[in-house]
């Protein structure tokens, strides 16, 4: 198993392309070619091998001076520096040759890049049934995710897969001028924050589907979650529109914004009941809009998914919240954690 927290500087030596969609989570992006340069030799590669190497090996010298110059220096001759790219090849030599003859000591992640994914797949494919789960349960609104962060401010264990998938789960769920990971480097940060966990200690999560947005959760943490102990939240609808209201502040000031998203289930609520959404957002009526979408169509949704998912959930604990301010539910939260062990 990597143990990357050893290392003072992790260094990602592939071009920003690579690097954004997904890389070792805390490594610095110092491509030794950027993505121009890196198209251009690999093009020279199909024609003239050792003209593409000329050119690249030139780029690499000029980038990795750069970094030198402005990058290098806070780090001291003692730092513990790792170097990877994508198959620990000759972008990870250049790195390394560098950095020996300063005088750092420098590890090669072996084989790159790839190689740390087939480890991130694999690991995930285990890790998580290592753990046991108190899953929370209830439809949207009921305040699961600021119960979540109650919890981890009580001491508990949290895994808040909304906040590493950059995303609320629903298709209302986009986060406002926030883009979500790509597929793998969620997998890398769900793994980091696995990384962080005790196993002799309960995990609290939320019952989620097999998709958030766009990414997927492992297969192998969905068996897990659903193996575990589930808990109920009931919230009133007046505190469950009130926190839509917070959340949804930007749907609150452009309503049609949200029916636009929304538009693809006329055909499953019906001509008429989307009509009155329409006359409710025209209306700049969003509590009672905020109710009637919950009402009738999240709620019998959300309730159709759990029960497919988590068929015995009816015979749960239940938990009532009244009150979803931090205060109000910072009781809960350390009753629960004395409750669920």
């Amino acid at each position: 198993m990597y143990n990357f927290s050893d290392y003072d500087l992790i260094i990602d030596a592939r071009c920003q392309r690579e690097y954004e969609e997904d890389h070792i989570p805390g490594a610095v992006n110092m491509p030794v070619v950027n993505n121009d340069e890196y198209a251009e030799v690999g093009t020279l590669h199909r024609t003239d091998k050792m003209g593409a190497y000329r050119i690249g090996v030139a780029y690499s010298l000029r980038n990795i001076a750069r970094y030198l110059e402005e990058e290098m220096l806070q780090y001291s001759r003692k730092s513990r520096i790792l170097v990877y790219c994508f198959r620990g090849g000759k972008r990870s030599k250049l790195w390394i040759d560098a950095l020996e003859t300063i005088g750092y000591r420098v590890d090669k992640l072996d084989g790159g890049w790839k190689g740390y994914r087939r480890w991130v797949n694999a690991q995930l494919a285990s890790v998580p049934t290592e753990y046991h789960y108190h899953v929370l349960s209830g439809p949207t609104g009921c305040g699961k995710t600021r119960l979540l962060y109650a919890l981890e401010d009580a001491g508990a264990q949290v895994l808040d897969l909304e906040d590493i998938a950059v995303h609320r789960g629903s298709v209302l769920g986009e986060v406002p001028g926030q883009k979500q990971p790509s597929q793998k480097y969620f997998d890398s940060l769900l793994l980091r924050k696995f990384s962080a966990f005790d196993p002799k200690k309960p995990i609290w999560v939320e019952a989620e589907s097999k998709k958030i947005g766009n990414v997927q959760l492992p297969d192998a943490l969905l068996e897990s979650m659903r193996k575990g102990q589930t808990i109920v939240i009931e919230t009133d609808m007046a505190q469950r529109v009130l926190l839509w209201r917070e959340d949804y502040r930007h749907f609150e000031e452009d309503p049609f914004s949200m029916l636009e998203r929304l538009v693809f289930l006329k055909p499953l609520v019906g001509n008429k009941e989307f009509a009155a959404w329409e006359a409710l957002a025209e209306e700049k009526a969003m509590p009672q809009l905020f109710e009637q979408l919950m009402r009738n169509h999240y709620d019998p949704t959300y309730r159709r998914s759990i029960l497919r998912n988590y068929p015995e959930i009816d015979a749960s604990p239940v938990i009532p919240l009244h009150d979803l301010s931090p205060a109000g539910l910072s009781i809960v939260a350390k009753t629960l954690c004395g409750q669920f062990r």
